[in-house]
């Protein structure tokens, strides 16, 4: 059985398959700071394994909710019970995206923000030592909630600890609370969503705590999503319906020398230049 530091963590596994089965089987898999996250960022995954026989998706909730917004129905929940809502609510996706496993490591995200805090490090290197995916999403590294930065920098570290012939093939960092629209066209990864958006719409809407409570998470995503497919290009026609963007990050898995600041700095470099040359180059 596999042992997490925290001894609240929570191991579902939808098809009541054996835990050696769901892990060794999963083939993409999504690592997000808080509930829904997966369901906003690692939805190509989803979408890529759903009732596929050879591709199973593997789902990895750091936080355990308890500090979510709430308004209406859910306006007087405590901490606690909107814990175990956020808790259930991630389950029940699971479930509907016929997920291979869902773990919750149900860490208050002030742990997951403290500098220094290495148990969910731990966790995740545990996690990557049972499932060997091919394919990882998680945060990307420009996203402006601390907590997503806060996770996003343990996976790399859990990633380049692991053997090199067990490494993920692709590492995506997939925005969630900044869009990566900004990034210069040919550095941007354009994950496409085509296949079954009533899915999508189904995944997001089952967390009523954040949208009945106040947050349309189910539209705004829905709208980035599809405004991601058509204003990705000027020049053409739609090439898809809905599009997730995404930051490549495996290079920072490659090398294990790489800073991981000055990576992201490099981006932000990149974008500056190609907007300065652009207005430099109509004046007169």
């Amino acid at each position: 059985m596999i042992s997490f530091s925290n001894t609240s963590a929570d191991l579902f596994i939808p098809d009541g398959s054996e835990e050696s089965e769901a892990f060794g089987r999963t083939t993409h898999m999504g690592i997000g700071a808080h509930q829904d996250d997966l369901e906003v960022m690692a939805l190509h995954g989803i979408l890529s394994c759903y009732q596929s026989k050879e591709q199973w998706f593997g789902g990895v909730t750091v936080t355990n909710g308890a500090g979510s917004s709430r308004a209406n129905q859910y306006n007087n929940y405590t901490d606690e019970q909107m814990r175990a809502v956020r808790a259930n609510e991630q389950r029940k996706a699971s479930v509907v995206g016929e997920y291979s496993f869902m773990t919750q490591l149900d860490y208050p995200s002030s742990a997951v923000k403290q500098p220094g805090n290495c148990n969910y490090a731990k966790d995740l290197k545990t996690i990557f030592s049972k499932a060997k995916p091919r394919v990882v999403y998680t945060h990307n590294l420009a996203d402006k909630h601390d907590t997503h930065v806060a996770v996003v920098i343990p996976v790399i570290h859990a990633l380049r600890a692991i053997p090199k012939e067990e490494q993920p093939e692709e590492v995506y960092g997939v925005e969630v609370w900044r869009d990566l629209n900004w990034l210069i066209d040919d550095e941007k990864v354009l994950l496409n969503l085509n296949d079954r958006p009533n899915l999508v719409r189904a995944l997001i809407s089952i967390f009523d705590s954040q949208i009945t409570g106040g947050k349309r998470y189910d539209l705004a995503l829905e709208g980035r999503l599809r405004g991601n497919a058509t204003f990705f290009d000027s020049h053409s026609v739609d090439q898809t319906q809905m599009a997730s963007y995404a930051m490549n990050l495996k290079p920072l898995i490659d090398d294990h020398t790489m800073d991981i600041a000055e990576f992201v700095d490099s981006f932000v470099k990149r974008f500056q230049t190609d907007v300065r040359s652009r207005i430099e180059s109509f004046i007169v």
